[in-house]
């Protein structure tokens, strides 16, 4: 049986791994410029190379993070469903529709 502070933790799992893809992807924008940058001057090219490699692991870190984001989406789902058939009312499952569908739409735009 699914608690209600099962529910929240899930919750704020679900919100910690988006905010951490959010950062990854500011990351990725920042580390691009900088590379891009540093090829137009002509840096040197160990440099540039180190900063690729910079770069391609904080490309790496996306798709992970996005696999572990639908996993938390789904448990927490299932978890609500649990929630819901005891038919309990709380501010917790308000919480958990609200992200759910945040999260959604993010993984509706990558199927299509």
């Amino acid at each position: 049986m699914a608690t209600l502070r099962q529910l929240k933790i899930k919750t704020g799992t679900c919100n910690r791994v988006l905010k951490e893809l959010h950062s990854y992807e500011k990351e990725v924008k920042e580390e691009a410029a900088k590379t891009a940058d540093m090829k137009e001057k002509g840096a040197d090219p160990y440099d540039l190379k180190q900063q690729e490699n910079v770069l391609a692991e904080s490309r790496m870190m996306i798709p992970d993070c996005l696999k572990r984001l639908e996993a938390s989406l789904a448990d927490l789902k299932a978890t609500l469903e649990e929630v819901k058939e005891s038919n309990q009312e709380s501010p917790e499952i308000t919480e958990a529709e609200r992200t759910i569908s945040e999260l959604e739409p993010l993984f509706k735009t990558a199927e299509d």
